[in-house]
């Protein structure tokens, strides 16, 4: 039975600018970091945001997609991360359109072109959006 999960890793070309990225955007906690120890494929670090494991890895920039993991994030903090997102100079994308009730997002690239989603929703709230639109 699954019961969570268990961490997400992105691979990145640069850990240090990773590292600005999580802790700046994500106030993440960087837990640990190899310096060169060999226990994985490649040079990594770990942070936790809240208590999501996420990992990072040195390796090659992957090209945009949608593909995307999305935060929850309070509506009232909405403008709080549009701002660190324009001050560490992010490529943010234009949402899809929405229908009312359905929450608010933003969707904006790291510096290795993985797409994240900072939404203001919940699944309850956009399920019940659909059933009225």
């Amino acid at each position: 039975m699954i019961s969570g999960i268990s961490h997400i890793t992105f691979i990145v070309k640069d850990l240090d600018k990773a590292v600005k990225f999580f802790k700046e955007i994500f106030e993440a906690e960087e837990i640990y970091s190899s310096e060169g120890k060999g226990f994985s494929i490649s040079e990594e670090r770990f942070f936790l945001i809240n208590d999501l494991w996420i990992a990072v890895m040195e390796g090659k920039e992957t090209e945009k997609s949608y593909n995307h993991i999305a935060f929850k994030i309070d509506e009232s903090d909405y403008e709080k991360y549009l701002n660190r997102i324009e001050g560490l100079g992010l490529e943010i994308r234009t949402g899809r359109k929405r229908i009312n009730g359905e929450g608010n997002s933003i969707y904006f690239y790291d510096y290795d072109n993985h797409l994240f989603e900072l939404h203001t929703g919940t699944l309850e709230t956009r399920l019940l959006s659909y059933r009225k639109g």
